[in-house]
């Protein structure tokens, strides 16, 4: 019967004793409560615990039967199991119209503040394991923290994730989801963090920090973020803590070394960051989203080298529990293959993302996994006017989409200016793997006051193409020609193997690309 199907579930997954069962099953209009968990009972003597196994295992999807053909004998044998997961799918049902209901806009949960899942329930990593998998995540991260033995602490934590208390603060990142705690969620941290309880859950898609504030009548918080094929680097740090214009962060246990450095100042060194040996580092300052660009504090980390060798990367603060990865590639070799985004850390990637690292504060709390500084093109100026570098910077989001910045700065401006913005887009696949061509224009002023249009493309281009008030073909990657200020052009370029290609968006307006001096504009 279903009050049997949902004693079983309730004893066998939930972990609750009888009498608890008993009292929800009543509260769920039950007649005979305790005849439903008899038939439970009888169930788990007749499968034994290989239903047990088959409920608890993070693979089973109770919504769905796999079969596959086999000899009569075995299908057999398997019956009961079969038997059991059409029970449970069952069981769903039943237990979202038993247990209530919830708004349309949101997914079903429990009612009364009863957690989805126990604390119990956790999963946990054991502390060796990111050493010994292939799989380098949020699922190689052990549990951590002082209070990862605190029953209360974590059930409050699932209980608010479950069904949040009035006044409670949740903060969900772009595209992350806010639905309960499914089975499989792991715990990652537990503990005190600058005087509050912190708890933070990995469920395989999402990354969940839950926050006590000291204060025992203000109340607690909840930010959601996504964390699903996440990898060394965008799995390397999570943000426990943010107070005081700063961060303190949780750094995944192949981390071996930590430091600061200034984004804007690549000559200047780093600054060793202190990681606990629980993991937290010392608090750190968060980059401005708002006011003047003077400086951009970014963490510079070290894999360990059970990890990989000599494995060093950038990583920043955007507003988000996870950190941004920075990536750079740089400008194409003659006749050598297409290059591949790489680390940040190298001279020419710092010189490089230092003149457009202001435009960062742009993607502040818009839920990016990774930003790549690809310098595409290297041009000549008229009238030996020195030299120019076309780049684009492609910042790309847990939810797969992204946008791009086209970006040219010239050799005879200072070195501390930001690069000029002369086309955006998004969402868009310029500037990825899957976008790996790309032609960019903008007005230029010689030294001697004349005006030109430039064009540039990157390797793959043969032929620029300009039309409307100017009219200009040029063979190769670069076009420069005379235009006035305020010319309407639509610029193309012919890839090597025949196929036409349209300019990224330009940005448009007298004052396309300006901005304040302190790059922000």
């Amino acid at each position: 019967s279903a009050p049997a199907r949902a004693a079983f579930v309730l004893c066998r997954l939930d972990g609750l004793p009888r009498a608890e069962v008993a009292d929800l099953l009543a509260a769920a209009g039950v007649a005979d409560p305790a005849k439903a968990l008899d038939s439970a009972s009888r169930v788990e003597e007749t499968v034994g615990d290989a239903a047990g196994t088959l409920l608890k295992s993070q693979e089973f999807d109770a919504c769905s039967v796999q079969t596959r053909p086999t000899d009569l004998l075995r299908r057999r044998r398997r019956f009961r199991l079969v038997g059991c997961a059409a029970g449970i799918a069952a069981i769903s049902c039943v237990a979202l119209v038993s247990l209530g209901s919830a708004p349309r806009d949101e997914p079903s949960r429990p009612s009364g503040g009863r957690p989805a899942i126990s604390a119990d329930a956790l999963l946990r990593t054991s502390p060796a394991a990111w050493a010994d998998t292939s799989r380098v995540d949020f699922s190689a991260w052990p549990a951590r923290g002082s209070r990862v033995d605190d029953r209360p602490l974590l059930t409050r934590a699932l209980s608010a994730w479950t069904n949040p208390p009035r006044g409670t603060r949740v903060g969900a990142a772009a595209a992350a989801t806010t639905e309960p705690p499914p089975r499989g969620t792991q715990l990652l941290y537990a503990g005190e963090v600058g005087g509050e309880a912190v708890a933070v859950f990995y469920d395989g898609r999402r990354v969940v920090r839950y926050e006590e504030p000291d204060d025992a009548s203000a109340p607690a918080s909840l930010d959601f973020a996504r964390a699903d094929d996440s990898d060394v680097t965008t799995a390397a740090a999570v943000a426990v803590s943010r107070k005081d214009g700063k961060v303190r962060y949780l750094a995944a246990p192949w981390i071996a070394e930590a430091g600061t450095r200034d984004l804007l100042r690549p000559n200047s060194p780093g600054h060793p960051l202190h990681i606990s040996g629980g993991g937290l580092t010392t608090a750190v300052a968060i980059p401005s989203a708002t006011g003047p660009c003077t400086d951009l504090p970014v963490l510079q980390l070290r894999s360990s080298r059970r990890i990989v060798e000599k494995h060093a990367f950038l990583v920043t603060d955007l507003g988000g529990l996870t950190p941004a990865h920075l990536s750079y590639t740089p400008l194409p070799g003659r006749g050598a293959p297409a290059r591949q985004p790489r680390e940040a850390t190298s001279g020419a990637a710092l010189v490089s993302w230092a003149r457009g690292a202001c435009r960062l504060a742009e993607l502040h709390g818009s839920g990016v996994r990774a930003v790549n500084r690809w310098d595409f093109a290297e041009q000549e100026l008229p009238e030996d006017d020195g030299r120019a570098v076309w780049s684009c910077v492609r910042a790309s989001t847990w939810r797969g989409a992204g946008s791009v910045l086209i970006q040219f700065r010239t050799s005879t401006e200072s070195p501390t200016s930001q690069a000029k913005i002369v086309g955006r887009a998004g969402p868009t696949a310029a500037c990825s793997r899957f976008g790996q061509h790309v032609v960019a224009s903008t007005r230029w002023t010689s030294g001697s006051g004349h005006q030109f249009l430039l064009a540039a493309g990157s390797r793959e281009v043969t032929r620029i193409t300009v039309t409307g008030d100017v009219d200009e073909r040029k063979r190769g990657r670069f076009l420069a020609a005379r235009a006035p200020r305020d010319a309407r052009v639509t610029v193309r370029a012919r890839l090597a193997d025949g196929e036409d290609l349209a300019e990224v968006g330009r940005a448009r307006g007298p004052r396309s690309g300006g901005g304040r001096p302190d790059g922000r504009g």
